[in-house]
């Protein structure tokens, strides 16, 4: 029996070959891990990328189907040395032969960098950044949400920090996913829980110690647009120290650990007692102060007061017999007692001019010391001085 292949009426079709070639090579070759330095990197607009990473001596052509691109921090750069994990095969279409990559890394930190700083500035570039905009904490929280694992030591920690400084703080967990392919999206999901609730006091989104892949989800951008948009104050405690991630970032408040993270959402109890014995000390000795200090002040307003009535009564009696003074020298009396004499009638009115008299007419003298009754025999009227002509000599 002969050979496919072996004779021209066993001629293998070009998809015969092609599909037999893919499967001895993804039969002979696992999953495996390759370098090379990228060149050609082209970005399809269904998603894939294609590249070929090459050598001093050799290329090879590369796709990520856009299921895997997930997978990777950042596209590459041109020129960068990467090492790329998957599987080598066979594109049929074409009969070229290719690597499926399903994970990739740069030599130090490039494609994590890349990818931290690209979303650094897109947060940046819309203000989240701003340090402005970042919310002070509640200093009495009631009720502490916290979005992490349910599983994870951090959780422990959070609880047991919050118990101890205060128990009748309440702590609400939100579960979600803080690794993996699956975690932007669960913690996405969690504070978009978070908010339509908006029933806490202050989120704490976090989770333990672990290495940089670990930790990624906490630098994707969607889920620090989410942090960035709770209407709730945030507390980003993610991993230790050392760890710093774009959450700490957009975060209203970046704690070193989880527990630190608790520490800054819950004051001690004994604490907050402390300071309202103080604060009430201090308003009683406020008060206190207070009322000697209107005590002192009503003292003095009552002497002051005093001393103007005393001066304003003075003013006024001396005021009074000016006025007296001045009346008694206008008195009809007062000029009855110079020697003057007032004329009246039958009536007892004035009679200040000689032509209201007539001869015969009954009147009456005002003395200074009496009344003189008479009758007038003759009556005399002197003519009323002319006005000096203007002009006259």
């Amino acid at each position: 029996m002969k050979a496919p292949g072996g004779s021209p009426e066993e001629a293998l079709t070009i998809a015969q070959l092609t599909n037999a070639a893919k499967e001895v090579l993804e039969g002979a070759f696992p999953p495996i891990w390759i370098k090379g330095e990228v060149s050609n990197f082209t970005a399809h607009r269904n998603g894939h990328w294609y590249f070929s990473l090459r050598d001093a001596t050799a290329q090879l052509s590369c796709v990520v189907w856009s299921r895997d691109t997930k997978r990777i921090p950042a596209p590459p750069d041109e020129g960068m040395a990467v090492m790329a994990h998957g599987q080598l095969g066979v594109y049929a279409a074409r009969g070229q032969m290719q690597f499926m990559v399903r994970a990739m890394e740069a030599e130090g930190e490039g494609l994590w960098r890349k990818a931290y700083e690209k979303t650094k500035a897109a947060l940046e570039k819309d203000g989240l950044l701003d340090p402005s905009r970042k919310r002070a904490l509640p200093r009495f929280p009631r009720r502490v949400a916290v979005i992490t694992s349910p599983d994870g030591a951090a959780l422990h920690d959070i609880i047991s920090v919050i118990q101890r400084r205060n128990p009748g703080v309440e702590i609400i967990v939100i579960a979600a996913a803080v690794q993996g392919e699956t975690a932007p999206d669960s913690l996405v999901a969690a504070l978009d829980r978070l908010a339509r609730w908006n029933d806490a006091d202050v989120v704490i989104v976090g989770r333990g110690g672990g290495s940089r892949e670990d930790l990624w989800a906490f630098n994707d951008e969607r889920v620090a647009r989410a942090i960035a948009a709770s209407p709730i104050p945030t507390i980003s405690a993610v991993g230790h120290e050392v760890d710093f991630t774009i959450a700490d970032l957009v975060a209203d408040f970046r704690a070193a650990t989880p527990s630190a993270a608790a520490e800054a959402a819950v004051p001690v109890l004994d604490d907050i007692v402390a300071g309202i014995r103080g604060l009430g000390d201090s308003i009683r000795a406020a008060a206190e102060l207070r009322v000697r200090d209107a005590g002192f002040t009503l003292r003095q307003i009552s002497r002051d007061l005093g001393v103007r009535s005393l001066r304003s009564v003075e003013r006024r009696r001396s005021r009074v017999q000016q006025l007296a003074a001045r009346l008694e020298t206008l008195s009809p009396l007062a000029t009855l007692a110079r020697g003057y004499a007032v004329a009246l009638n039958e009536k007892g009115g004035a009679l200040p001019s000689a032509a209201q008299f007539k001869p015969g007419m009954h009147f009456a003298m005002e003395m200074r010391d009496g009344r003189v009754h008479a009758t007038a025999d003759d009556v005399i009227v002197r003519p009323a001085a002319k006005p000096a002509r203007k002009g006259a000599a």
